[in-house]
């Protein structure tokens, strides 16, 4: 997990099972928080010296500090945060009242949708402020570098504000003959263009100037201040001089071959444009977005099954066949779209001038044409499918990142549900676009259950105190049509539908069954294996999993179940008296995330712990970051003094191990010191 992902919290209240109440609603949305809690004024301090928070979440009922106050510490900082004020209810005086004393927002305790939705508004609006101060940061540099490199320049370069010059380069004076900027100065630039040309470049730069659809390049002939004349090509861009809106122009003596320019923006094996001639079209339509264009879509276009193909018909053959397929999307192309290849087989189209379902019709009827050709390569002949993720563009979503994770995040959905399969993001379609896909995964879950298509992978857990026996983490996989799907995408339709106990007991026979091969070696294991909280409500999987280990007869093989501490902290009654009777049938027991709230410990005075799986995002650059060492290492010393060991996840890297060592961490896991393994299950 990223460090600037996580919501640091300052709660300035009276109740720590409110704040970790607020907490847990929080971690179980998605939302990562690292937490703090004050009640004076030292305390508060501390914190922000400490823990750097992003948002003060405050009740104004606490006595002990008064608003006046947590503002005065706040603005003393000088850090950029929001404070939101907590209240039961909503008074409009009361309300009008908190703003007028310095709060950003107000956030409901008992409606949790709303309250979370603040948090996570303010949050995204704090960090928008923080971007944009890095942008003017970086415009500034960016423009003082161009006024260096616009000086340096050997192009003729003008800035023109209602057809005036406000800036020229030493080139441009050189180029028509001007000793000077002053002598520029009042001087129309239409005086720097033939007579036969003015009128056509005039009409270009009024159609610029008010936004219209114009050439961005003209030939003319140029005039210098001794009324000679020269053949040149001028370019126009929109910019910005000292904040105000104006036009460059940059004056190009050489004549460039237009036909060899074109051949350069071309892709050699597709004919398509090449990625950066693509991707400056991608750019240039959501300029256009910007200022009001409609009816424009990104489209991104890959053959099913590629890799396949190129197995079978060699490397060799494989331009040969993308040549093809190429060209069965540049035949359907109008005459405002454009086409080009993204990567090494992704094909992106930009569709101007088509309302949606004129977009849908041009991506059904590129599939028909694809599925139905016969593609003759070399001296075999195949047929192929193609899948289609696109995303409609307008105002909303006009930046071109956006734009192409839109158009990619819906390639991959077309393709995960079983290729020759087509999406286009629509905001305004979002609800009835996810509302297919969970029947979908829905239906997958249920074929898995049944006909066994879940996979187990582990990930060993490494000792750094010589415990004896190998340990490792059971990681869950589904088979789907396009490869194997991590939980985070399957998982939550499990629990809408509550289908999470069945997968439970799946993998749990699963990794007994491993157990029980591994038995025949006498190798002594212990399997970590997660527990989703629907479980706890399961009144019969304790007494089918005692049987079971029962029947295994297991002497040197263990299983400890893991939850994570916020949801047991939401569901602390039942997974008190899940634990206990766990332990009843020998098994031990894991927090995960361990140390991610206001006070982990106190938990352990409910739910009987062996193990505390450090919270993952202290790990993040943890060689940098003192205050997550000095956390661990805290951590680490209370576990030590009540006999609980420590796990630390996600380790990153050599300096991270030695760190988590010196801190007293008694076991460490991630990809860097083994990548999960498909766990081998004898019949």
């Amino acid at each position: 997990m990223k460090t600037d992902l996580v919501i640091k919290i300052l709660f300035i209240e009276k109740s720590v099972e409110d704040a970790e109440q607020i907490i847990s609603l929080l971690r179980n949305n998605g939302i990562a928080v690292r937490p703090a809690r004050a009640t004076s004024a030292d305390q508060v301090q501390a914190a922000l010296d400490e823990l750097g928070p992003d948002v003060v979440l405050y009740d104004p009922s606490l006595d002990t500090l008064p608003m006046a106050e947590v503002v005065r510490l706040l603005d003393g900082n000088g850090r950029d945060l929001s404070l939101i004020a907590l209240v039961s209810q909503i008074d409009n005086a009361a309300v009008a009242d908190l703003f007028s004393k310095g709060a950003r927002s107000i956030a409901l305790r008992p409606h949790p949708k709303q309250l979370m939705a603040v948090v996570q508004r303010e949050f995204d609006a704090l960090n928008a402020r923080r971007q944009m101060r890095r942008l003017e940061t970086a415009l500034k540099e960016s423009e003082r570098r161009c006024d260096t490199l616009l000086d340096s320049s050997n192009d003729a370069i003008a800035y023109v504000h209602e057809g005036m010059h406000v800036r020229a380069n030493q080139a441009y004076l050189e180029t028509f003959g001007y000793a000077e900027f002053d002598d520029l100065m009042g001087l129309p630039v239409l005086d720097m263009i033939g007579s036969t040309d003015a009128d056509a470049f005039k009409a270009t730069l009024k159609a610029l100037s008010r936004g219209e659809k114009a050439s961005n390049r003209m030939e003319l002939q140029a005039r210098r201040a001794d009324a000679t004349a020269f053949k040149a090509t001028a370019e126009f861009s929109h910019a910005t001089f000292e904040g105000e809106p104006c036009l460059q122009i940059i004056f190009r003596r050489q004549q460039v071959d237009h036909a060899v320019l074109e051949q350069l923006q071309r892709d050699p094996v597709t004919g398509l444009f090449n990625r950066a001639r693509m991707l400056e079209g991608i750019d240039q339509a959501v300029a256009a977005a910007t200022e009001g264009t409609k009816g424009q879509s990104l489209l991104l276009i890959e053959p099913d099954s590629w890799q396949n193909i190129v197995a079978g018909i060699g490397l060799g053959k494989a331009d040969e066949l993308l040549a093809a397929f190429a060209s069965r999307i540049n035949a359907l192309l109008g005459l405002e779209d454009t086409a080009g290849l993204l990567a090494e087989h992704t094909v992106g189209v930009v569709l101007h001038s088509r309302n949606d379902e004129g977009i849908r019709e041009w991506i059904t009827q590129l599939q028909n044409s694809i599925a139905k050709d016969i593609f003759d390569v070399g001296t075999r002949s195949l047929t192929i499918t193609a899948s289609i993720g696109g995303s409609l563009l307008g105002e909303k979503n006009a930046n071109t990142e956006l734009l192409l994770d839109q158009a990619s995040q819906a390639l991959r959905n077309a393709q995960s549900l079983g290729g020759n399969r087509s999406e286009l993001h629509d905001p305004f379609a979002r609800e009835k676009a996810d509302a297919e896909r969970e029947r979908y995964w829905l239906a997958l879950l249920q074929q898995a259950l049944t006909q066994d298509e879940f996979v187990l992978y582990h990930q060993h857990i490494i000792s750094l105190q010589d415990a004896e026996g190998e340990f490792s983490e059971i990681l869950l996989r589904l088979n789907g049509p396009q490869g194997e799907v991590l939980p985070g995408f399957f998982l939550p339709i499990a629990e809408k539908y509550n289908l999470t106990p069945a997968i439970d007991r799946w993998v749990l026979n699963q990794t007994i069954q491993a157990l029980i091969a591994r038995e025949k070696f006498g190798q002594p294991t212990t399997f970590f294996v997660k527990l989703t909280a629907s479980s706890l409500q399961d009144d019969q999987l304790l007494p089918w999993l005692g049987n079971r280990l029962r029947q295994a007869n297991l002497r040197h093989g263990k299983i400890v179940l893991e939850m994570t501490e916020s949801k047991v902290v939401t569901s602390l009654r039942p997974a008190q008296e899940f634990v206990r009777s766990w332990k009843q049938l020998g098994g031990q027991f894991a927090l995960e995330q361990f140390g991610s709230g206001l006070n982990s410990f106190q938990l352990l005075n409910h739910i009987d712990a062996d193990y505390l799986k450090i919270d993952r995002s202290y790990m993040s650059n943890l060689p940098q970051q003192p205050e997550s060492q000095r956390k661990v290492a805290d951590l680490c010393r209370e576990a030590r003094e009540i006999k609980r060991l420590t796990i630390a996840e996600w380790v990153e890297d050599a300096a991270s191990t030695s760190l988590l060592f010196a801190c007293g961490v008694d076991f460490v896991q991630g990809n860097f010191l083994q990548e999960p393994q498909r766990l081998l299950i004898s019949p």
